[in-house]
C-alpha cells in the first residue's frame, strides 16, 4: 500500500500551464503503476493519464492527448502531470492513483483497477 499526496493545483487562465505532483510513501513506489484521474463538478471521475512502473509507457485520454504529459521519478517517489494549453473543460479535482505491486510494462485506465488514491488537488481554469 502507498499513501499519496497531490500538489500543484490552482486557479489559472485558459491557455496556461500547470504541473501537478504526487508523492508516494509507504511501499516501494517503483513497484506501482500510476495514474491520474479527474472529477469535474456534477460529473463522474474520469481517466486522464497512466504510466508504467518505470515510466517507459504512458497512456493519455483523448481529451488531453497532445496537451498533457505524465512522467515519474522513482528516485523521488513522485509522478507528475504536466498540463499545457489548459481549457475551462479541464477544471476539476485531480486525483493520483496507484496500482500494485504490478508487472513491468502494465498500465491501467479504469478507476476500479487502482487500489490507492490521494486526496485530490483542485484545478480551476477560468478567465
Amino acid at each position: 500500500q502507498v499513501q499519496l499526496v497531490e500538489s500543484g493545483g490552482g486557479l489559472v487562465q485558459p491557455g496556461s500551464s500547470l504541473r501537478l505532483s504526487c508523492v508516494g510513501s509507504g511501499d516501494t513506489f517503483s513497484d506501482y503503476a500510476m495514474g491520474w484521474f479527474r472529477q469535474a463538478p456534477g460529473r463522474e471521475r474520469e481517466f486522464v493519464a497512466a504510466i508504467t512502473r518505470v515510466g517507459r509507457k504512458t497512456s493519455l485520454s483523448g481529451s488531453v492527448k497532445g496537451r498533457f504529459t505524465i512522467s515519474r521519478d522513482n528516485a523521488k517517489s513522485t509522478v507528475y502531470l504536466q498540463m499545457n494549453s489548459l481549457k475551462a473543460d479541464d477544471t476539476g479535482v485531480y486525483y493520483c492513483a496507484a496500482r500494485g505491486p504490478t508487472v513491468t510494462g502494465a498500465w491501467y485506465t479504469e478507476e476500479r483497477e487502482y487500489g490507492d488514491w490521494g486526496q485530490g488537488t483542485q484545478v480551476t481554469v477560468s478567465s
